[in-house]
């Protein structure tokens, strides 16, 4: 099953500065955080607050093409979390032909984004995210991991808007 998603916005992870993208269930069922690279939040942030540039950036330039090859972006998908890493996929149809491309989550929703093309996650993503009989999978256990353990087990709804890219 693919549950839709908007965005919930961008924060900063305290600890290593990284920019967080939060994907909230359309049905507000759950939310997803995902860490993503500097270059695709800005890029991300570009859309959500209205920044245009007199040069296309990357995702804009996909964009570009994309409208000049008559192709359109029926929606991406975040399929799959394997070993902390997100995976996604970008729908595509042309005239003649459907086609679907692998992406990096960050990637795919920068497009999509431009695109206005819907945003999904799967089950898959899901079921791997939930937390088993209340506990959390600590996956780290140095202190650092320690340290991100107790900041994520704090965190409320409110503080995904602090902080801005």
């Amino acid at each position: 099953m693919l549950h839709e998603m908007t965005i919930g916005g961008l924060a900063m992870d305290p600890s290593s500065n990284a920019p967080i993208l939060i994907l909230n269930s359309v049905k507000k069922e759950f939310s997803i955080p995902i860490w993503i690279g500097l270059l695709e939040a800005a890029s991300i942030a570009s859309v959500l607050q209205n920044i245009s540039f007199d040069r296309p950036m990357t995702h804009d330039l996909f964009k570009n093409f994309i409208q000049k090859v008559n192709i359109t972006v029926k929606r991406i998908e975040v399929c799959d979390l394997k070993d902390n890493t997100f995976y996604a996929k970008i729908y595509c149809s042309s005239e003649d032909k459907e086609f679907i491309l692998d992406a990096r989550p960050s990637d795919a929703i920068a497009i999509a984004l431009r695109l206005g093309s819907t945003i999904y996650v799967d089950d898959k993503v899901v079921d791997n995210l939930k937390v088993k009989n209340g506990e959390y999978e600590i996956v780290d256990d140095s202190d650092q991991g320690k340290k991100w353990e107790e900041y994520l087990k704090n965190l409320s709804p409110e503080d995904f808007g602090k902080y801005k890219v």
